[in-house]
């Protein structure tokens, strides 16, 4: 599609074809193949494929060529989106400014992407095959069988290989049971350890208050004493070595209250072209709102699922989302949550690949055995398996960590 020309698309098809098949490519080769497929005539004949071959001084200046190919390409592509986004704002035909600049931007970012979405299509069963298997290579020869975004959780992770690219994943749980500790210490691990980029958007907490429960965890600080100030002379050195270690971390924090759908998605692709975009996490769905349709909450929650699992495809990165669940299963003597309990929308658990309930049994019941720990329910998994783990819970710091076997005897995670 980046040659301008018909014969020179055929010319490459064929090449490319020939290639395939392992056939060396000269002006005789080219020319039967062509013929085969009854195209010979279309790509100009033989004395035009001898041309070619004239007319080109090296081959070592392939990459070059080609790029200057791939540029007027892209410049064809700007001509005919500019084209695209001025009659589309001539004949807005009922869509409002905020969804025709929206669209502008996924056509304008498609192009600046190398045209994910827009220059795909269809595939061959051929070509997916072909990827499949050089995946699946690459995978039987690697040592770690960590094949997406590691969470730093390692029972997590070992159910699901870490969180996969293109994903929606919905940590969902009643208050106070950690939602946004383990996201954000998700979070954290990717871009301190792994030296990913994560986007943040709290709608619910500030920006700055978030960044203090960041430095009570990873300094492992009371984070009371560093809400009030109260510290003693042991935190300052952990309160340097948590700033710094967030100094060098590429997280980046939204505060701004209800966004929709098409603003949050672009602030994502700008932040994805400015700086790179591993991890998207979003605190929470129930906040996000969708002009217009305010008066049926399911449906915008439907909405809004939909559009996270499409901008999850679309940058081709994991997406968190955290949720809410209803108060009735507070009524229930087990109150470890279930899929029903999925707040405001089945689109929720359709829409979403992985979907985990945190359960914390010393939030009902003081005298609890469990105390210090938590149960991470994954209820959902649409390529892997579902079950139970535990994770250590450490209130105090905002933090989760690994859960140690032996010191919980009662078995059966």
């Amino acid at each position: 599609d980046d040659f301008y020309r018909k014969d020179h698309r055929l010319v490459f098809q064929a090449i490319t074809e020939l290639a395939k098949e392992s056939i060396p490519f000269d002006v005789i080769t080219l020319s039967e193949m062509l013929n085969k497929r009854d195209q010979l005539e279309q790509a100009g004949g033989l004395p035009f494929l001898g041309g070619l071959v004239k007319n080109t001084p090296t081959a070592a200046n392939i990459k070059a060529y080609a790029k200057i190919v791939r540029e007027y390409s892209v410049m064809r592509q700007l001509i005919h989106v500019g084209t695209q986004i001025s009659d589309s704002a001539f004949h807005a035909t009922g869509r409002s400014s905020e969804e025709l600049v929206d669209n502008a931007e996924r056509l304008v970012f498609e192009i600046a992407d190398k045209g994910a979405r827009g220059r795909q299509g269809f595939a061959t069963i051929t070509e997916l095959l072909t990827k499949a298997v050089d995946r699946i290579e690459t995978l039987f020869n690697q040592d770690n069988p960590i094949t997406g975004v590691s969470t730093g959780f390692i029972d997590f992770d070992n159910m699901t290989s870490g969180l996969q690219s293109s994903d929606l994943i919905i940590i969902a749980a009643r208050p106070s049971m950690g939602k946004t500790t383990f996201a954000v210490n998700i979070g954290e691990n990717a871009a301190i350890k792994h030296g990913l980029s994560v986007a943040i958007f709290s709608m619910e907490m500030p920006g700055e208050q978030l960044a203090m429960r960041m430095m009570s965890s990873l300094g492992r600080i009371d984070q009371h004493r560093l809400r009030t100030g109260k510290l003693s002379n042991d935190d300052w050195p952990r309160i340097t070595s948590a700033v710094g270690l967030l100094n060098e971390a590429k997280i980046f924090i939204d505060d701004t209250p209800a966004l929709s759908p098409t603003e949050l998605r672009a602030r994502c692709r700008r932040l994805k072209r400015e700086h790179g975009l591993d991890l998207v996490i979003i605190d929470y769905l129930q906040l996000m709102q969708v002009p217009g349709i305010k008066e049926n909450r399911t449906g915008e929650i439907s909405e809004i699922s939909r559009s996270l699992k499409a901008l999850a495809k679309e940058l081709h990165v994991p997406v968190i989302a955290l949720s809410q669940l209803n108060r009735s299963l507070e009524q229930r003597p087990n109150k470890r949550p279930i899929m029903s309990d999925l707040r405001e929308s089945g689109a929720i658990e359709q829409d979403a690949d992985v979907i985990t309930f945190i359960y914390r049994d010393e939030v009902y019941n003081e005298d609890s055995p469990d105390k210090g720990t938590a149960e991470i329910i994954i209820g959902k998994q649409r390529n892997g398996p579902i079950g139970h783990l535990r994770l250590t819970f450490l209130g105090q710091f905002t933090r989760f960590e690994n859960f140690a076997q032996e010191s919980y005897s009662s078995g059966g995670y």
